[in-house]
């Protein structure tokens, strides 16, 4: 596995080929990415580069997290990220990654995390329907029957429910 960057996800555009041809596109704001961590194989097994991303304020970092950016003379970064690499030498304590690790048509592998959605109710998280909304139906936006009666006296593991999304 060779070395990766993080960043933040800015926002959606569209970019026109030649023939007018319309290709959405997500625009990520990447790096810089500083070094804050080198693993080698003498002391911990294996060779891998811990990189930070996202510079915060130091009071919404634990005191262990301050500690760990101290010894490499990092700012406060709220994400960190270990990548296995085959060498290490090429890298220095509070060096800073940026996009110019890729090459101009490299394909790469990006993975994200979504947003909390809260609390959901059956609608919104499983797309289930709603009841009718005239003639003195109380059961607008409720998920309906959860099950059967006293047998088997139970809600079955999996029924879906509202919940967290």
């Amino acid at each position: 596995m060779g070395l990766g960057i993080l960043g933040t996800k800015l926002g959606m555009t569209q970019i026109f080929d030649e023939s007018g041809f319309a290709t959405p596109v997500t625009v990520i704001k990447a790096g810089p990415c500083v070094i804050t961590q080198i693993k080698n194989s003498e002391k911990e097994g294996y060779n891998a580069i811990q990189i930070g991303y996202g510079q915060v304020a130091s009071k919404n970092l634990t005191k262990p997290e301050l500690g760990h950016l101290q010894k490499s003379e990092s700012p406060p970064l709220k994400y960190l990220k270990e990548y296995k690499v085959s060498s290490v030498e090429d890298f220095k304590l509070s060096d800073k990654v940026t996009v110019n690790l890729f090459e101009v048509g490299q394909t790469v592998s990006v993975s994200g995390k979504s947003i909390g959605k809260g609390f959901q109710g059956t609608i919104k998280r499983y797309n289930f329907t709603r009841g009718p909304m005239a003639h003195g139906s109380k059961n607008h936006r409720e998920p309906g029957s959860i099950g059967q009666g006293s047998t088997p006296g139970r809600v079955f593991p999996g029924k879906k429910m509202a919940g967290r999304l």
